[in-house]
């Protein structure tokens, strides 16, 4: 077999230049100055800064405020990745079986992804407006008062609900296409082994899902802690008061709101440790897991 190759050396050196530039510039250099900020203690009008060493650090590990916020984090990001994984596989495969009108029923699901992060929040502030917000009324048919930004559980459900809404058509695109690609011959051999539907999805079908699962898994884990910030920033109005929020939006906060850079560079590099820590795990003991051929 004949392999194809660069008759000069140099050649996909240059080629990677561009995007090794933008790695540098848009991430390396930025972490460097959030770790280097992060032992001091910035000047708020930025007439200069002191050396703290590791007081920014020690200060979040015994603040029981960063501590709540984290578990809360912690919590959302589950909720958020197990809903919208689990509801966008239940769409793929039941829009996968659809033969009359299956673009018209594919359609309807994917275009919420068009819909920006800010416009979600707004959609959901619609929806659960205090006087007739239709899942307000709703809720209250069972004598739940739900009340958005002025309850901290019935904010807490809806930050959820909006980000699972606005991360089910990714998902569900990613599942469908995983579906189709499965041969047809694979789905009819297992149809002669096996009568059950259920029984065959769990055996055959989600096995052969499992690398386009692992991919989602991180992306929606990705997309939970860091993509719906927008969505939490609209619905909370940039006023959380006692509202929850989550890490990045702590990080905001602190650091835009706050002026407290020191502080907020020191939250963004434990986030940034947290996130390589969990992505290592899911590579090491999930990735075990998957089998690609």
């Amino acid at each position: 077999m004949k392999r194809a190759g660069f008759s000069n050396p140099w050649l996909p050196v240059l080629l990677l230049v561009p995007q090794l530039g933008i790695i540098c510039l848009f991430f390396y250099w930025p972490a460097w100055q959030a770790l280097k900020s992060s032992f001091f203690l910035e000047d708020p009008f930025g007439f200069g800064s002191t050396f703290v060493g590791f007081d920014n650090y020690t200060r979040l590990l015994r603040s029981s405020e960063y501590g709540s916020i984290a578990w809360f984090t912690l919590v959302f990001s589950v909720l958020v990745t197990f809903f919208s994984l689990s509801i966008a596989l239940l769409f793929a495969v039941k829009a996968d079986k659809v033969i009359r009108g299956a673009k018209t029923y594919r359609t309807l699901l994917m275009w919420v992804y068009a819909v920006a992060p800010p416009v979600a929040g707004f959609i959901t502030l619609i929806m659960f407006n205090q006087r007739w917000g239709p899942l307000t009324e709703f809720f209250a048919l069972f004598g739940w008062d739900f009340r958005v930004r002025l309850d901290y559980y019935d904010t807490s459900i809806a930050l959820v609900i909006a980000s699972v809404w606005k991360q089910i058509p990714v998902n569900f695109i990613f599942f469908l296409s995983g579906l189709q690609s499965i041969p047809r011959a694979v789905r009819e051999a297992a149809m002669i082994d096996n009568r059950s539907a259920a029984s065959r999805f769990w055996t055959v079908t989600f096995p052969l899902l499992a690398p386009t699962g692992f991919f989602l898994l991180i992306i929606n884990i990705t997309y939970s802690l860091f993509d719906t910030f927008g969505t939490i920033d609209t619905i909370l109005r940039n006023n959380p008061g006692d509202s929850p929020i989550t890490l990045v939006y702590k990080v905001y906060l602190d650091g835009f709101r706050g002026q407290d850079l020191g502080g907020s560079s020191a939250q963004s590099v434990v986030l940034m440790v947290l996130v390589l820590a969990l992505t290592i795990f899911q590579f090491r003991m999930v990735e075990r897991r998957i089998h690609y051929t």
